[in-house]
């Protein structure tokens, strides 16, 4: 074999032993990335204990809810693509929603019935612009509708609070201005 040959033998294996010691340095930061993630939610949990009734669940939503948007961060870390941080997106919004699910329990009545439904409508708001950025070419109308959906529910559960001509004046005005007659 001539030296030219053994040259580029060389650096092929050099370039492909560099790319497994990456590799296997990226899968050891990913599972330590787990195990941090893993030991903050046993924390977290922890100082959950302190609280009593709603308070605990609250705080056992945020300390889940954290959980969730570190797993996504830390795979969108790792890998880079555009699905995966979609997916950050994504738990960010179904994390608010939980936790705020949790806050609303506190409530009773129709306070809470409008409280769930304006976090379902953020919630839906918040799916439908991480749907609408995965189609940023052509413009998604099923996405306009749920975003329009959300809103129409959080209007009507306003309403359904009031009484009388002061509700009926507050369905009008919400059709109104929702262009519907």
């Amino acid at each position: 074999m001539s030296l030219r040959s053994r040259l580029r033998v060389a650096a092929v294996l050099a370039v492909a032993l560099a790319s497994c010691a990456v590799q296997a340095q990226s899968q050891a930061a990913y599972m330590a990335g787990k195990a941090r993630i893993s030991a903050e939610l046993e924390a977290d949990v922890h100082a959950c204990a302190v609280h009593a009734g709603n308070a605990r669940d609250v705080c056992l939503a945020q300390a889940n809810a954290k959980k969730e948007i570190a797993r996504a961060e830390l795979k969108y870390g790792s890998s880079d693509k555009p699905a995966d941080a979609n997916r950050v997106l994504k738990a960010r919004a179904e994390a608010a929603y939980s936790v705020a699910w949790q806050k609303c329990h506190a409530q009773a009545g129709n306070t809470r019935d409008l409280c769930v439904t304006q976090a379902k409508a953020i919630e839906t708001r918040e799916l439908a612009a991480v749907k609408a950025k995965q189609k940023v070419v052509d413009i998604d109308p099923a996405a306009a509708m749920e975003r329009r959906a959300a809103d129409d529910s959080v209007t009507v559960e306003k309403c359904d609070a009031l009484a009388g001509e002061t509700r009926s004046n507050c369905i009008a005005l919400a059709k109104t201005r929702l262009g519907r007659t």
